[in-house]
C-alpha cells in the first residue's frame, strides 16, 4: 500500500504540474495519472488501496465542504436570495429530463432506464465546482453579486437530491412502489443537516474560546466531528439527515461567530487540501474503465453533451429576474457542468444490482467524467476573469 500512495502522490504532483505549465487544470493530469497507473491501465496500484478507494475520496470531499463552510459569507448568500434555492434542485430536473428524452431514442434504452441514466448523471460535482469557487471568493471575482456563493451552496445540496431521486428509479426498476416519504425527506435532511452542522459549529466555536484550544488540534476535532456527522447519515434511520451539509453548516456556524478563527482554521485546511486533492482526483481516474469508454461510441458523447445543454438551461432559469447580466448568467452555465464525484461512486451500482441498463448507466458515467470533469474545470478557470467583475477591496 505504501508504494501505491508514494504512486498517488508522485503521478498526481508530476501529471498536475504538467498540465498548468500548459495552463490546463491540474485535476486534468490527476485523472490522466490515475487512469494511467489504476486496473484499467497499468495496473501498479495495490487493490488494498483502491479497495478503500471510495472511503479516501470522501475524506477529501470532507475537506472540500469543511474549507467551503469556513469561507462562505451567509450575508454574501442571503444577498442571492432565490436563485440559490432553485439551484439545488432545477438544474438536476431539467437535465434529468433531457436524458429521458433523448437516451431512449439514442441509446436504445427504456424509460425507465433512462431515468436511472439521468440520476445518475444529473449531479454536478462538488470535488470540481466548490474549490473553484472557494478560489473566486479569496480572490473577490462575482462575490459583490453572492455568484460564487450560491453555485458553491448549490453544488453542495445537488447531490442530496440526485441521491435520493437515484434510488427511487432503481427502487421503481426493481419493482418497488416509490413512496411520497422519499420526496419529503429531502428537504427534512437538509433541514436536519443544517441544524446540526450550526448546533456543532456552535458547541466547538464555544469549546475552542473557553480551553483555548491550539489550532492543530481544532483542526483534529473539527475532523473527528465531521467524520461522526458522515457517518450519521448513513445510520440515521427514522430521521433523514444530510451529513455533507451538516459539515459545511458547522464551518459556516464557526466563521459566523468568529472570522478570526475560521482564518486560522481554513488556512491549514487549504494545506491538507493539497495532498487530499491528488489522492481524489488520481481515484477517481483510477476507477474509469477506458474499455467502456472505447465501446461508448459517438452517441454517447451526443447524449453527454444534450443532456448538458439542459442542465444550462435550468440554471438559466434559475437566474431569471435576477441582477446578474447575461455574462455573469453565462459564467454561472458553464460553471454547474462538471461531473466526477457521485459518477464515479454511484455509476457502477446499477450494474451491481443487475439491472439491464447497468452496462450502459455505468459507461456513460466514465463518458460523463472523462468529458465534463476537465472541459468544465477549464472552462471556469479560463472564463472567470472575463465574466466575472472583481471587488475592489
Amino acid at each position: 500500500m505504501l508504494i501505491s500512495i508514494a504512486v498517488i502522490l508522485l503521478s498526481g504532483l508530476l501529471f498536475g504540474t504538467i498540465c498548468k505549465r500548459i495552463r490546463f487544470p491540474a485535476l486534468i493530469g490527476m485523472i490522466i495519472a490515475g487512469i494511467l497507473t489504476g486496473p484499467y491501465g497499468l495496473s501498479i496500484l495495490d487493490s488494498s488501496i483502491l479497495n478503500i478507494s471510495s472511503e479516501l475520496r470522501r475524506i477529501a470531499l470532507i475537506i472540500i465542504l469543511i474549507r467551503a463552510g469556513l469561507k462562505l459569507d451567509l450575508k454574501d448568500l442571503k444577498k442571492v436570495g432565490r436563485p440559490a434555492v432553485l439551484m439545488c434542485f432545477i438544474p438536476a430536473c431539467f437535465e434529468m429530463i433531457g436524458m429521458i428524452l433523448l437516451a431512449p431514442p439514442l441509446m436504445g434504452i427504456s424509460v425507465i432506464d433512462a431515468a436511472i441514466l439521468g440520476a445518475v448523471i444529473c449531479a454536478v460535482s462538488p470535488a470540481v465546482v466548490v474549490p473553484r469557487m472557494i478560489h473566486l471568493i479569496d480572490e473577490g471575482y462575482g462575490t459583490e453579486k453572492g455568484i460564487p456563493q450560491m453555485i458553491l451552496a448549490g453544488a453542495s445540496v445537488d447531490d442530496v437530491f440526485v441521491i435520493v431521486m437515484f434510488t427511487s428509479f432503481t427502487g421503481l426498476a426493481q419493482g418497488e412502489n416509490v413512496s411520497w416519504v422519499s420526496f419529503v425527506n429531502i428537504p427534512v435532511s437538509i433541514l436536519t443537516g443544517v441544524g446540526f452542522g450550526i448546533l456543532f459549529g456552535m458547541l466547538l466555536h464555544w469549546f475552542f474560546k473557553k480551553f483555548n484550544v491550539r489550532p492543530v488540534i481544532q483542526v483534529i476535532i473539527v475532523f473527528a466531528v465531521s467524520f461522526i456527522m458522515n457517518w450519521a447519515e448513513d445510520v440515521s434511520g427514522f430521521i433523514p439527515f444530510a451529513g455533507l451539509i451538516a459539515i459545511m453548516s458547522l464551518g459556516t456556524e464557526i466563521k459566523r461567530k468568529s472570522s478570526e478563527m475560521s482564518k486560522s482554521l481554513s488556512g491549514i485546511f487549504d494545506k491538507l487540501w493539497i495532498p487530499a486533492e491528488i489522492f481524489l482526483f488520481v481515484l477517481v481516474g483510477a476507477s474509469v474503465a477506458i474499455d467502456n469508454v472505447k465501446n461508448a461510441g459517438l452517441p454517447a458523447i451526443l447524449l453527454v453533451f444534450s443532456a448538458l445543454l439542459f442542465r444550462m438551461s435550468g440554471v438559466f432559469v434559475c437566474m431569471l429576474r435576477t441582477k446578474l447580466s447575461l455574462k455573469e448568467k453565462t459564467f454561472c452555465m458553464l460553471a454547474y457542468t462538471p461531473k466526477a464525484t457521485v459518477q464515479a461512486a454511484i455509476g457502477g451500482i446499477p450494474l451491481a444490482m443487475g439491472l439491464e441498463c447497468g452496462q450502459i448507466v455505468l459507461t456513460i458515467s466514465v463518458m460523463a467524467i472523462i468529458l465534463t470533469a476537465p472541459i468544465g474545470a477549464f472552462l471556469i478557470d479560463l472564463t472567470y476573469k472575463k465574466l466575472l467583475s472583481e471587488q475592489k477591496s
